[in-house]
């Protein structure tokens, strides 16, 4: 994979530090390719995330969101000696996994649910007041030119 050098914006920018360390990171990170996954829009501000989790149940799998970021652990338990299966043939892997996602600033995982086989999360951004934009009224008076003597 191609690298990129940031450092030019470094030294011409302030406070996008984070955004550049960001890139970084995601570029240094590997593909993962387990479990299959889509993110997809579901709205102007809304977001939903779908794994394919086959064979795990709710006790299965944890859910984490730190410091915009989103963490999804799945590992089924270990057998015992009793409950050991023999498969002539495993299609299906049930391996543990665990998928890291950075999320955008006010972006929040509003809730989970496991149906079908495939995990969805509902992500939604929801700017603070104080961050949305806001009509500003102008005030002034009504006078016209022709109101004004110039004498």
């Amino acid at each position: 994979m191609q690298t990129i050098d940031f450092s030019p914006f470094y030294r011409s920018t302030v406070g996008f530090d984070r955004l550049f360390n960001r890139l970084d990171t995601l570029g240094a990170q590997e593909a993962k390719t387990y479990p299959p996954y889509n993110i997809e829009r579901t709205g102007s501000d809304t977001y939903r995330i779908s794994i394919a989790v086959a064979g795990f149940s709710n006790g299965d799998i944890a859910v984490e969101t730190k410091e915009n970021s989103l963490v999804v652990k799945g590992a089924k338990p270990s057998e015992s000696g009793e409950d050991k299966r023999e498969f002539l043939h495993r299609g299906i892997a049930e391996r543990a996994f665990e998928l890291r996602f950075q999320l955008a600033d006010y972006v929040e995982v509003q809730g989970a649910t496991l149906e079908n086989g495939l995990l969805h999360l509902e992500l939604k951004r929801e700017l603070p007041e104080g961050k949305k934009a806001r009509t500003i009224q102008i005030n002034g008076g009504t006078a016209s030119i022709e109101d004004k003597s110039v004498n």
